[in-house]
């Protein structure tokens, strides 16, 4: 069979490309080398949060907004629910130690929700003592608050939309791994450990497997692994999702509303793995109340990062009929329906969408 596009991935942007282009009429065969959803990837762990206001850059605004629709659509149609919106908490002060992804992430949240009139309400200590006292605020935090936040349940986002694609008539391969990829008198060509396929255009979505495919690109990254945990807490069950930037710690943490009395609460560490005790004992118990000592389970999740925590999504260096839509630096599940409706239309009508325009490589002058 001769497809138009071969998505190579299928975890969060390639399963997302895969059934955008599928709704397109768009001949996909969509190659995964392990059977997503999995917990090889970047989209395990139960859940991811996501946020209307983004300050990691205006230019992810959008992709947020059109994303929060895109998954209402999806929940429609495969009548599962897929995304909560139990507000969001992002705590941080002047003597913060960490910051998320970028400099002057909470003012920059702030910003972006002024610019875009995202409903949210600036709390200080006393607000949040009184809204949720779960948290050790001292009296020079203040709070972001954002009533449309929440979060994802990636493995079943995941599932829905390999459905979708699946039911729309697309192929999807399974426990396949790709080798290699190639551009052949102007057809793509993906060799596998079980075949060859040719198509007019790929879309790479490969994450921390991207290094491997296209060796041109791995200078500009960094793969680590994350450590995802869950504790056993009470009084957790109604708290929104939160991101606290700490005053006298190295990084910053963020959290879930419990589930059957358990919560998730994880860091991100990019000097060296952290085990459950340290993460109980400097990082939860000094600032998150009624959370029990005892790791119940953790799961790793990798990221595969740029400088700057930047997205990557461009053509092939190398092949013009290859676009790269990977990676995401830890931050890209929330924006991923909308990446996948762009990079449809960027297939279809063959020309960049302006979306998706601020994530590209850099090029040489002339």
């Amino acid at each position: 069979m001769t497809f138009d596009t071969i998505v190579v991935g299928l975890g969060a942007m390639g399963s997302a490309a895969a059934w955008q282009l599928a709704k397109r009429g768009v001949r996909v065969l969509g190659i995964d080398r392990y059977a997503p959803p999995h917990p090889h990837g970047s989209h395990c762990g139960e859940s991811r949060i996501t946020r209307k206001a983004i300050g990691e850059g205006d230019a992810y605004v959008p992709l947020a907004l059109r994303s929060y629709e895109i998954w209402r659509e999806i929940e429609s149609a495969c009548g599962e629910k897929l995304l909560e919106m139990n507000g969001g908490l992002w705590i941080s002060s002047p003597k913060r130690q960490a910051e998320v992804h970028v400099t002057d992430f909470f003012n920059r949240t702030v910003a972006a929700a002024r610019r875009f009139g995202i409903a949210h309400e600036v709390l200080d200590a006393a607000d949040m003592r009184r809204r949720h006292p779960q948290f050790a605020v001292r009296d020079d935090e203040s709070g972001y608050f954002e009533p449309d936040a929440g979060f994802l349940r990636p493995e079943a986002c995941v599932s829905a939309q390999l459905a979708l694609a699946r039911g729309l008539g697309a192929q999807l391969r399974m426990n396949e791994g790709v080798r290699g990829i190639g551009q052949v008198d102007g057809s793509v060509v993906v060799e596998t450990d079980r075949g060859s396929y040719r198509a007019s255009g790929a879309i790479v979505c490969a994450g921390a497997g991207l290094p491997g495919l296209v060796p041109e690109l791995a200078p500009k990254l960094t793969i680590s692994r994350q450590v995802q945990f869950w504790f056993e807490a009470e009084g957790h069950d109604d708290m929104p999702v939160w991101i606290w930037e700490l005053q006298d710690r190295s990084h910053a943490i963020y959290g879930f509303p419990s589930r059957d009395g358990i919560v998730k609460i994880a860091t991100e560490s990019f000097t060296r793995e952290i085990g459950a005790e340290e993460m109980y004992t400097s990082l939860v118990a000094p600032f998150v109340r009624g959370v029990r000592p005892g790791c119940v389970k953790t799961i790793p999740c990798l990221y595969t990062a740029t400088a700057g925590f930047t997205f990557l999504i461009d053509r092939h260096p190398a092949m013009d009929r290859v676009i790269v839509a990977s990676p995401c630096s830890g931050h890209g599940f929330k924006h991923s329906a909308a990446i996948g409706e762009a990079l449809a239309r960027w297939v279809v009508e063959d020309a960049t969408p302006e979306v998706l325009q601020p994530f590209s490589l850099p090029r040489s002058p002339g």
